[in-house]
């Protein structure tokens, strides 16, 4: 469909580019990357699907936005053709099945290393994402990933530090992810920060909203010379309790940011409510309006959200809610990312 055809009042078109907006990779300003793999999931599985579905629900949008009002549907956003990535879902769908009868083994008792089949094969797959990354970047894209699980967003983060200096990470999260080589996967989700942080340009990492954590991760972070901050749920939640309020904590998590930011949101980070087919879901949690909130806050605050990546949404047989909440809350990314770099509507 032609832009200048489009009708942003319509009924969302099926088949059309994501959300059903009416742009080609080429043609937009901000680009998604499907990341179908969900190898290393450790307890609940099926996120390898969330590209797909988050892709078929995102038609349901309505345009009007408060980041660029009734020119919202202009700002040009688009994702890569899913056919493209056909191999690497085969591909984890079949590692999946090895990583499980591991996994299973360890739980027996048995200490057998991970098979190295997959630990390469995870680093072929961050390899091609950083390489369809860079090329994306070179044609000045603001570039986000659609995860998979939290794994996926490594290779987009590895070319963002090509390109620049020095950035932070805001992870929106319900685990630390600050695991070694969890289970015997280096690219283990539990472990995507750990990667992350073995990039020097990686100044700070600053985590919301995390409630499940081990003893190894809580020393990490009080070994990290103040490289990781956290926002414990516990902790934001007592002085919820206690009378705070939420903008005066978003104050507190925006100015702990430098000045260039990637935002890597685990849906498991918002209430279970939101998203109760997620692999690993922790009571407690940011609602949707909260964590839109501090999106909003980081756009404004006139920091740049140079990258951005939404996963483990794992989408359900029964119902399409774990995909409507994931790609709504992709939706208000990636308008806020576009806002803080100042980009302008097309046409």
């Amino acid at each position: 469909m032609d832009s200048k055809d489009f009708d942003p009042n319509g009924v969302g078109q099926e088949g059309s580019g994501i959300f059903g907006l009416p742009y080609s990779p080429d043609e937009a300003q901000v680009v998604l990357i499907p990341a179908p793999w969900g190898v290393t999931v450790s307890y609940g599985g099926g996120t390898h699907n969330a590209p797909k579905a988050i892709y078929e629900a995102s038609p349901q949008i309505d345009y009007a936005h408060p980041s660029y009002g009734n020119d919202t549907w202009k700002v040009g956003v688009s994702m890569l053709p899913l056919p493209e990535w056909d191999d690497a879902y085969t591909q984890g769908v079949a590692l999946r099945e090895q990583a499980k009868a591991h996994i299973e083994s360890l739980e027996h008792g048995n200490s057998e290393k991970a098979p190295k089949t997959i630990n390469d094969a995870c680093e072929q797959f961050h390899a091609r994402v950083e390489k369809t990354a860079t090329e994306l970047l070179e044609q000045n894209k603001l570039v986000g990933l659609v995860g998979g699980d939290h794994s996926t967003p490594l290779g987009l983060m590895r070319a963002l530090a090509k390109k620049h200096e020095n950035f932070g990470v805001l992870q929106i999260d319900a685990h630390c992810d600050l695991r070694e080589s969890y289970e015997g996967f280096t690219y283990s989700h539990a472990s995507i920060m750990t990667n992350a942080l073995k990039l020097p340009q990686i100044e700070k990492l600053v985590q919301v909203g995390v409630r499940d954590y081990s003893i190894g991760e809580s020393d990490t972070i009080k070994n990290s010379g103040g490289r990781i901050q956290t926002f414990f749920d516990a902790d934001i939640k007592k002085r919820q309790f206690e009378g705070g309020a939420w903008a005066t904590l978003v104050k507190g998590i925006v100015s702990a940011l430098p000045e260039k930011v990637y935002v890597s949101l685990d849906i498991d980070g918002l209430n279970p409510s939101l998203c109760p087919n997620t692999g690993t879901p922790v009571p407690g949690g940011l609602q949707f309006e909260e964590a839109v909130y501090l999106l909003q806050a980081v756009a404004e605050s006139g920091k740049k959200i140079i990258g951005f990546d939404v996963n483990e949404v794992s989408p359900s047989d029964t119902t399409e809610w774990n995909e409507n909440v994931g790609m709504r809350i992709l939706w208000n990314l990636a308008l806020w990312a576009a806002k803080s770099n100042n980009i302008k509507p097309l046409l």
